[in-house]
């Protein structure tokens, strides 16, 4: 930092007023470094800046961290605010928003799933969501991973019949084929009163609850009822939901079956490295498990680190539970609590156990991110990423790599494909698959050079530190010429072609054989096969997307509304080409015309 430069932060701090709010560090090009939040804003900013020194980066400072962010500052802004609170909610947002370097981010931008019930609508239906809203609906979970909310509504499905459709059931018309298939009772044609398909969606809520007996007394009353008035078939449909209702539930783990809704989030530090582990525990049981691996986070007390974890974990689209479980209270506990209130709709208990259920589980999840600290730390020993530095001889340690692949037959649906892994794992957020849009037939390295290009554009300054190209030298060649064309200096790029294995770099003469069964060579072809496995489940996704296509999308003028308005009319294809030219014209939006060329086009296919 220039002289001039130190004098013109000095001086703005000087302008600083004692306030809360939320302030941000620049770099040399205005990119966020830092956000952080204050009670007093002047005092804080300060504290960064007590020597002089620190502004062109004290090695003094206890804090690498701090002091390696300290030298890049090169300017300040903040934002006053009402009161802590409104801090600490604008600063979860911007921390959210600009993924500030120096921040503790917590690397998983997915939504986790949840299970809508939406007991808003006259007919509720049950749907998978990612984003909650207030919207009155009751929302379940969340499933982590996903996997137990597919089986619980797999079981719905086939045990409880609720309407999978998202018609606007305004008028009757004929049911499809969920209902021939025994799915759904077809509240859309009347087959189904309200009262009685309300009590079904009440025997849902009851099941996502956990509230085993208020179901079972209520299945087992209406099983007696449809006895006495001699509905055999109801009540048995009814019976075999109820045994396979116990048999369920037998087989699920019940952790805490005194408790409600509680998280329990596990911590284990290691030197600069911490390892997070949540339990989600909802009604008694283990739904879901979610851990997080912390890098070099620097000098932070147990009670920073615990604050910044709950502060980003929940800023996402999550439901906090009824409790949070922790080794220790958290920093500014009392205003994290009041902000859990604000995003739950009521209050939020921060809990430190001393005994019973809630300490062992909260020491079981703590001996879980001690063991996942330890499987980091073993699973790629830095001693491989030197020996790959060597190896391939590049001019730094690989910390992160990725891998581009392409996927094409015949020049059909042909794909792109990038894989990243970084700190001894896959990173699934930063995935990415594309479809080739420039390049028509075969052509693989006019595919690989466009699919080079845009994940550079795509990923900008989130390119992994090595490049993978799926192929010979023909491929890296492509690649090559895209990164010189945006001027990529900091990524290595090499190739690995197979049948013998073996890796091509723009620096050595001879290729590097990858046959030797060595960890160094094992960790490259590990993640070439990923990015392979990647593409190839992309282009099978598309070209069995393109075998399922509807007839009517390939039909001109027949839109997405058209289409809806013909199989909600005539409740397959096959009813509408059995349909008159008459029949069709008379429906809103049609005329004959249409009909006709309709029909024409239909019937031929």
């Amino acid at each position: 930092m220039s002289p001039k430069q130190v004098s013109q932060i000095i001086k703005k701090l000087s302008l600083v007023p004692p306030k809360p709010g939320v302030y941000l560090f620049k770099g040399p090009k205005e990119n966020v470094l830092y956000v952080g939040k204050a009670k007093n804003l002047k005092n804080r900013l300060r504290s960064y800046f007590q020597k002089s020194a620190a502004l062109v980066g004290d090695s003094t400072l206890r804090d690498e961290r701090k002091s390696s962010m300290v030298r890049k500052i090169r300017d300040f802004s903040y934002v006053i605010t009402g009161n802590e609170l409104e801090a600490l909610v604008l600063e979860a947002n911007l921390i959210k928003q600009y993924k500030p370097h120096f921040n503790i981010i917590l690397r998983d931008d997915k939504n986790y799933p949840y299970l809508k019930l939406t007991i808003n609508e006259e007919w509720p239906r049950l749907e998978v969501v990612r984003k909650i809203k207030k919207d009155g609906s009751l929302y379940f979970g969340p499933y982590i991973p996903a996997s137990g909310m597919w089986e619980a509504l797999s079981f719905i499905r086939k045990n409880f019949r609720l309407r999978p459709c998202r018609y606007v059931l305004d008028k009757p018309m004929r049911p499809c084929v969920q209902h021939q298939m025994g799915r759904c009772p077809a509240p859309c044609a009347g087959f189904i009163g309200r009262d009685e398909y309300l009590k079904t969606v009440e025997d849902v809520r009851l099941f996502l609850a956990g509230k085993k007996k208020n179901l079972l007394d209520g299945l087992e009353e209406r099983m007696e009822r449809f006895s006495e008035e001699l509905r055999f078939e109801d009540a048995a449909a009814i019976r075999d939901s109820i045994n396979n209702l116990k048999s369920i539930w037998e087989s699920q783990k019940v952790v805490a079956p005194e408790l409600n809704d509680i998280d329990v989030i596990g911590l284990y530090m290691e030197g600069r490295d911490a390892a997070f582990q949540v339990f989600f525990i909802r009604n008694g049981l283990m739904i879901g498990i979610k851990d997080f691996f912390l890098k070099e986070i620097g000098d932070i007390t147990v009670k920073e680190l615990l604050h910044n974890f709950i502060e980003q974990f929940y800023t996402k689209e999550i439901i906090p539970p009824d409790e949070i479980i922790l080794s220790s209270s958290p920093e500014g506990a009392a205003m994290l609590a009041e902000w859990l209130k604000g995003k739950k709709g009521k209050r939020v208990k921060i809990i430190t156990p001393k005994k019973g259920k809630r300490l062992e589980l909260l020491k079981m999840s703590e001996e879980n991110a001690k063991i996942l600290a330890g499987n980091k730390k073993q699973a790629v020993p830095g001693d491989v990423l030197e020996t790959l530095k060597q190896r391939l001889a590049i001019s730094y340690i690989p910390c992160s790599i990725g891998a581009l692949d392409v996927s094409t037959i015949s020049g059909s649906e042909s794909v792109g494909a990038f894989v990243c892994w970084d700190e001894g794992e896959f990173k699934k957020e930063m995935y990415r698959h594309l479809k080739i849009k420039t390049v028509k037939g075969m052509d693989d390295y006019s595919m690989m050079e466009e699919i080079a290009g845009r994940i550079i554009k795509n990923l900008g300054d989130k390119l992994p530190s090595l490049m993978i190209i799926d192929g010979g030298k023909g491929q890296l060649e492509a690649a090559r010429k895209a990164f010189d064309e945006y001027n990529i200096k900091d990524t290595e790029i090499i190739s690995i072609a197979k049948k013998p294995d073996r890796a091509f770099t723009t620096t050595l003469n001879m290729p590097v054989d990858l046959e030797d069964r060595s960890q160094s060579s094992l960790l490259l072809k590990k993640i070439r096969d990923e990015a392979h496995r990647f593409a190839i489940s992309f282009h099978r996704k598309l070209r069995d997307k393109r075998l399922m296509r509807s007839p009517l999308e390939e039909i001109p003028g027949i839109g997405k509304k058209r289409r809806f308005v013909l199989l909600r009319h005539f409740g397959s294809i096959e009813g509408i080409r059995k349909a008159g030219i008459d029949d069709i014209a008379g429906i809103k939006g049609f005329n004959i015309k249409i009909a006709e060329k309709l029909l024409q086009e239909l019937r031929r296919k």
